[in-house]
């Protein structure tokens, strides 16, 4: 069986990580894949990389015609759309600099709008379609050095739950995940103090794998998840529970 299988995928962020992982299991579920990312020539050799029918383009999230062009690159019009790019500029509040929390506002929250939005246009007009928005675990409990993080994550809930209800009548849902420690490139160059620390407050007695992010973002692309919306899906091996 594949629950995807004849419909087309958008993924922001898709060249790497999470994105990436995210694609992988889409495509072997018999999805058509776009894979948007800052990086263009990164997004293409990512789409090379899948086995099934892909593109990659460049797409900045925060400018919305960027956002038009991914979507125009769909083979035929959008049936789910993956709000996934993003970056981090953590400091404290006192060393953050008004740069580092405007693009990290602008990337995730804005981009995520820019994604919502756009892709809800193309849904409500067939009457069907899914958007899972990537939030986080620091969307929940706050972070130390991580206020631009933190508010932009909370921000994607907030934006997420708006857009359900906007959108539920015409057959649009969107939801949220929430990722807690999962190991990435990015996660374990931190400090061993510090992944030791995120260790000790997680019941699972381990960080997250990037498919196990991918296969709740298949729960919420299919139709196995028909009856929801509005939702955020903590994945986070009980942390912060």
């Amino acid at each position: 069986m594949t629950l995807l299988n004849g419909r087309t995928a958008v993924i922001t962020g898709g060249a790497q990580g999470i994105g990436l992982a995210i694609a992988q299991l889409f495509v072997a579920q018999g999805a058509r894949v776009v894979l948007g990312d800052i990086d263009g020539e990164a997004a293409a050799k990512a789409a090379e990389s899948l086995d099934g029918e892909a593109v990659g383009v460049a797409c900045d999230v925060t400018k919305g015609s960027d956002v038009d062009n991914l979507l125009a690159a769909a083979p035929s019009p959008v049936d789910v759309f993956v709000n996934n790019a993003g970056i981090t500029r953590d400091a404290t509040m006192r060393t953050m600099t008004e740069d580092d929390f405007d693009q990290v506002i602008d990337v995730h929250l804005k981009g995520t709008w820019n994604g919502t939005r756009k892709a809800a246009a193309i849904m409500r007009e067939r009457k069907s379609g899914s958007i899972v928005n990537l939030s986080s675990l620091s969307g929940k409990v706050g972070m130390v050095g991580q206020t631009n993080y933190s508010a932009a994550k909370a921000g994607i809930v907030g934006l997420t739950k708006a857009a359900a209800k906007e959108m539920a009548h015409h057959g649009v849902r969107v939801n949220a995940i929430q990722p807690g420690l999962i190991r990435t490139a990015m996660t374990e160059a931190m400090p061993q103090k510090a992944w030791d620390q995120k260790m000790a407050e997680i019941p699972m007695r381990r960080a997250g794998e990037v498919g196990e992010i991918a296969s709740v973002a298949l729960f919420l692309a299919s139709d196995l998840s028909s009856y929801m919306t509005g939702t955020v899906l903590e994945v986070t091996g009980g942390r912060f529970m």
